[in-house]
């Protein structure tokens, strides 16, 4: 099969809605379409993530959502490979492999010193995945989260 990558344009948000929408849903996350295109929207608007798309004859299977950080013990720019997700049509037929290798491409090109991710401890095939590619599971850092209760809306 022969895949197309490329950066997301605000154009695409549209069309991007639902595979976002079935990846808050393969997470127990759903969420309203219109928010799920607002948040995309303001993420490309700002500049404040690069969105790659994964195509086949012009059909969106897949697309991984990278943030830009600094890696303050590299002292040197990296990326976050925050959210990867492929159509359950297509997957193991190397979709995940090429966004992947995109992602790496993404981060040589801009500089970067690394790419991290997180995945769940039963996300076993992409586990897999990742570390045929070279990502090492960091056994030295835990990961925690702080949930905020939502912002105020302003009257």
């Amino acid at each position: 099969m022969t895949f197309t990558v490329r950066k997301a344009e605000e154009a695409d948000v549209a069309a991007l809605v639902p595979l976002f929408a079935a990846y808050l849903t393969f997470y127990e996350r759903p969420a309203p379409l219109k928010d799920i295109r607002a948040f995309l929207a303001e993420r490309l608007q700002h500049r404040e993530a690069v969105i790659l798309l994964l195509e086949q004859q012009g059909k969106m299977l897949g697309f991984a959502l990278l943030y830009p950080f600094f890696a303050s013990l590299q002292l040197s720019p990296a990326w976050l490979l925050h959210d990867m997700y492929v159509d359950s049509s297509v997957r193991r037929q190397g979709v995940g492999k090429t966004l992947l290798q995109a992602v790496r491409k993404q981060a040589e090109a801009s500089g970067a010193c690394g790419v991290q991710l997180e995945t769940a401890h039963s996300n076993f095939a992409a586990q897999g995945l990742y570390e045929q590619l070279g990502f090492v599971r960091d056994e030295e850092f835990f990961t925690y989260w702080l949930a905020l209760p939502p912002a105020m809306a302003e009257e």
